[in-house]
């Protein structure tokens, strides 16, 4: 496919390789239930977000967006050699893709400012390739400015993805010279526009028009966002904040930590043994939290192509991908193509509503909510009960650890019960931000979650129980 997705190694269009419980658990769990001020055992320190990437992760869903002239030839990977008088969306609207994706429930929205082919959807002074050239508002527009606008006036954050790789510019290739380009282009786009919420790279790196790869300078890269975005969260296979899943099926790993070793993945593009695992998985005892952003299209290509209109995402398959994403402690990014007109195709707009319906209507009810809860140290089981009043039929549990102290759960149990024996609803190895376990519907009166491991003290443990008949029928 023909995303700018991280960590991919490019050499031609249709060609690509993507490659013991501690006892003091138990306390925490006590400390639960707690006031704040009743906390005052220290735990040891353990890599934990900061504020940018908590935000972020609290999103859970935001939109990607790729337009550009491969969006007028119908490709998904363009050449370098398109002629900018073929960009011209007759009714672009960007407050119509912000509309959509706000009614969606994404909270941001990410921009290809630049893709492969190394068209310019902003007047920038670095090349004659870009939407000055075109016919488009007459050569005065601006892409970028209306999507950041348009998200500003939404209330939604922006975020940029600027392709390091450039099959147009002639300096591609001549590292020294390439590399004070691109950061050009970046000091553009992170000085003209406001507040961006997200930089997106990824580690593309094929020929160029002279037929020469080129030596990214990322820390120079890295340097210079944080220079002038300080604020902003950076993705791509190495970060520096937020790291890509490893795929493009919208699957986060499981286990998932949003805890990393720096060494397993240590520039965009990196490939070699172990370095799936490490995007996939994180590492238990990783240094530093960089947690999984899991990109995946609603359409089976990135750029919008009129025989595709048939074959976007079902509601159901949306739901999938949200367990599969959020419900795995990632965060989806879903990809909505506008098209030749400049606007998001209505099957497309009428499926990102039906999906926010869709989990409003499941996560609308917390079975739990009243549940009385005891959390007993001397429990042998060292776990969390919740007595539920009532029967109850559930099919759905959400977990989730207060990750603003780090991620700590390794291992747990979800057991349920009217008045005879405990069962095992679900198993499963990290929780993170969220874990969303689906089992058979059972109808139960108590909840027990047990954790057997963490790789720390756990806080905040939170269990939320949801009916499996949640959904209305869409």
């Amino acid at each position: 496919m023909a995303s700018s997705t991280a960590s991919i190694r490019r050499t031609n269009e249709g060609t690509m390789k993507r490659r013991s419980f501690l006892h003091a658990a138990t306390s925490a769990l006590v400390a639960c239930s707690l006031p704040p001020r009743a906390r005052t055992r220290s735990t040891p320190s353990r890599p934990h977000p900061s504020p940018s990437q908590l935000a972020w992760q609290r999103d859970e869903l935001a939109l990607f967006l790729h337009f550009g002239v491969n969006t007028f030839t119908d490709r998904e990977w363009g050449d370098g050699h398109e002629n900018p008088s073929i960009f011209s969306p007759s009714a672009l609207d960007a407050r119509q893709w912000t509309r959509a994706a706000r009614d969606a429930g994404a909270r941001a929205l990410i921009l290809t400012a630049k893709h492969h082919d190394g068209f310019c959807l902003w007047p920038t002074r670095t090349t004659g390739h870009s939407v000055a050239a075109s016919p488009w508002r007459r050569g005065q527009g601006d892409v970028v400015r209306e999507f950041v606008d348009a998200c500003h006036a939404e209330g939604l954050k922006a975020g940029l993805y600027l392709s390091p790789w450039d099959r147009n510019n002639p300096a591609y290739g001549d590292s020294p010279r390439y590399n004070d380009l691109y950061c050009d282009q970046l000091t553009e786009l992170l000085t003209r526009y406001g507040p961006i919420a997200e930089v997106w790279f990824d580690g593309a790196n094929g020929e160029g028009p002279n037929g020469k790869r080129q030596i990214y300078d990322w820390p120079r890269f890295f340097r210079l966002v944080r220079q002038l975005q300080p604020n902003a969260v950076m993705f791509s296979d190495a970060g520096p904040d937020v790291r890509w899943c490893g795929n493009e099926k919208g699957t986060a790993g499981d286990p998932n930590w949003s805890t990393v070793n720096p060494d397993a993945v240590t520039f965009p593009g990196a490939d070699g043994p172990g370095v799936t695992d490490a995007l996939q998985h994180g590492a238990r005892d990783g240094m530093v939290w960089r947690p999984a952003e899991v990109d995946v299209s609603i359409r089976p290509g990135w750029f919008y192509h009129p025989a595709e209109d048939d074959r976007v995402r079902t509601v159901d398959n949306l739901e999938s991908l949200y367990f599969s994403s959020v419900g795995r402690n990632g965060k989806l990014l879903l990809n909505v193509p506008p098209t030749r007109e400049g606007l998001l195709h209505s099957t497309d707009v009428a499926r990102l509503a039906a999906f926010r319906a869709r989990l409003t209507s499941f996560f609308e009810l917390d079975l739990a909510r009243d549940a009385r809860r005891a959390y007993s140290p001397i429990d042998p089981d060292r776990s969390v009960k919740l007595d539920l009043d009532r029967p109850v039929t559930i099919g759905v549990a959400r977990l989730a650890e207060d990750i603003t102290s780090g991620q700590c759960v390794a291992r747990y149990t979800l057991y349920g019960a009217v008045d005879g024996d405990w069962r095992v609803l679900s198993r499963g190895s990290t929780i993170g931000y969220t874990k969303l376990d689906r089992f058979e519907p059972v109808t139960v009166r108590r909840v027990r979650l047990t954790i057997e491991d963490a790789a720390g003290m756990p806080q905040g443990i939170s269990v939320k129980l949801y009916s499996p008949f949640g959904p209305v029928a869409i």
